[in-house]
């Protein structure tokens, strides 16, 4: 027998859906727009990220109607909290993105040659982490989210190489300050993702499992 709580929730999660397809465009946008030094791609970071906050909303309302309701309670419920907590995070996400368009736009301006290398290994690394936060939450898959938080550790020694890389490139070169002190706050946002994904993760394994895995639990 169908439940009416059922639609309701496939509802929530298409809108969860919807909303980090967002987030990913946003964050392959932003960083296309850094390597390509393309001032259009960069600022269109922005537009996105308004679509992305458009869902947030729509998708606290659309839990706290459900909440209201329905009463769900034990896996329902985790669920929608869940939900709550993830939307929050994809949120950020699309804080993080633009705040690299910022940064981005910025290095334009400046024009000096960069070598972006290292942020690009590190961007693949978060949107991976991303990606993989997401599909498991399609696939109601805790096995599978349990690996994209031992990706977390990839990322955050990656963002620890580009601000030891940048701090030696400054001492060669006083010249290219700023734009290392760039490359070390977008090594610094996509760090952030990487953590925001993580913390996906660990809702997805609290939804489908009732583990609360966050500080070290178990």
């Amino acid at each position: 027998m169908e439940r009416n709580i059922d639609n309701q929730l496939e509802e929530l999660k298409k809108l969860m859906l919807e909303m980090g397809g967002y987030v990913e465009k946003a964050l392959a946008t932003a960083m296309e727009g850094l390597f390509k030094q393309d001032l259009n791609l960069l600022t269109s970071v922005h537009s996105i990220e308004k679509n992305v906050n458009e869902m947030q909303l729509k998708i606290d309302n659309a839990c706290l109607n459900v909440l209201a309701k329905q009463g769900p309670v034990a896996k329902d419920l985790r669920l929608i909290l869940s939900m709550i907590k993830m939307n929050t995070d994809l949120e950020r996400m699309g804080d993080q993105c633009v705040n690299m368009a910022y940064i981005g736009k910025d290095m334009v301006g400046r024009g000096q040659n960069v070598n972006f290398s290292d942020i690009e290994k590190m961007s693949l690394s978060a949107r991976a982490m991303v990606k993989g936060a997401l599909d498991c939450f399609v696939r109601l898959d805790s096995a599978a989210a349990e690996k994209i938080l031992k990706m977390d550790d990839d990322v955050d020694e990656l963002k620890n190489h580009v601000v030891k890389t940048s701090i030696a490139m400054i001492k060669q070169n006083p010249n290219l300050t700023e734009s290392c002190l760039d490359l070390i706050l977008i090594a610094r946002n996509l760090e952030r993702l990487g953590d925001h994904a993580t913390n996906i993760a660990e809702d997805v394994i609290f939804a489908f499992t009732g583990k609360d895995i966050r500080h070290g639990g178990s």
